[in-house]
């Protein structure tokens, strides 16, 4: 049974200095061999939408029920995949970063816990960092040993023909309590280097895949790169030190940047 809460009302975007404050939750659990969302609650621009089950996976939808996030703004969703449960999340559209009535930075937070046998899969449309933007994103990952998770990340750089906002990313994944990944980035105006050669040169599209699952204690990925043309960007698959695997890609736009990253993941041995 799925319970749903409608988007609680929030400060306007409007009032000088402060955006919205906004926190929604996910919770899947198991039982008689199927997935249900016992806690669905969406607040704020998170509206969520069950979709049609997929066997015993769960599914569900982030619609967007306002223009989030604007500078001021602070959001955070939590999702937990309980044990045994399959969970996956999807987005209606992409995640557009904007200006907004105050300079202030916007935050994005998202918090995903998995429990034992637990499969949660994460595949959300791109974020784009409009011209002016300035977002500060974390993902928190915390995963039971027997925990699996795919995680599907894109950020495009600018709407098309202007420059981008400003945008840093923390990804931060544990499981069993270790420390699994940690990583940072930092694109767009006042981030050093970053449309150098050495980060994304011409590019302005770059995302992740990450696997994490535990049949790679015995078999890991080998590394391995996929590309169509150098001018067509470049994804590069690593095998972690752990059960998990990371592919990364650049590429000039959100469509070449996808096709990479699905390909790259097309290939995969495991999931």
């Amino acid at each position: 049974m799925t319970l749903a809460t409608a988007p609680a009302v929030q400060a306007g975007h409007g009032t000088a200095g402060i955006g919205v404050r906004a926190t929604a939750r996910i919770v899947a659990a198991a039982t008689r061999g199927v997935t249900v969302l016992p806690l669905l609650d969406g607040d704020g621009p998170f509206e969520f939408r069950r979709l049609r089950s997929r066997g015993a996976e769960a599914r569900v939808c982030i619609v967007g029920a306002m223009s989030a996030p604007l500078g001021g703004d602070r959001l955070r969703i939590e999702a937990t995949a309980q044990e045994g449960s399959a969970l996956h999340v999807t987005s209606a559209a992409a995640t557009l970063a904007l200006r907004g009535p105050t300079t202030a930075h916007a935050s994005y937070d998202v918090h995903l816990t998995v429990a034992d046998h637990a499969d949660l899969r994460w595949l959300p449309k791109p974020l784009i960092s409009a011209a002016g933007s300035n977002l500060r994103q974390t993902w928190t990952i915390d995963l039971a040993p027997t925990a699996r998770l795919l995680l599907r990340e894109e950020q495009v750089l600018g709407r098309t023909g202007e420059p981008p906002g400003h945008i840093t990313t923390r990804l931060t994944v544990r499981r069993g309590g270790d420390v699994l990944l940690d990583q940072a980035t930092d694109y767009g105006p006042g981030a050093h280097g970053w449309d150098g050669p050495a980060v994304l040169a011409h590019h302005r599209a770059t995302g992740q895949v990450l696997i994490v699952d535990p049949a790679y204690d015995t078999e890991p990925p080998p590394p391995r790169t996929h590309t169509d043309a150098p001018e067509d960007g470049l994804a590069v698959l690593t095998p972690l030190a752990g059960p998990a695997a990371l592919i990364t890609a650049v590429a000039p736009d959100g469509l070449r940047l996808r096709h990479l990253l699905d390909a790259a993941h097309t290939t995969h041995p495991s999931r």
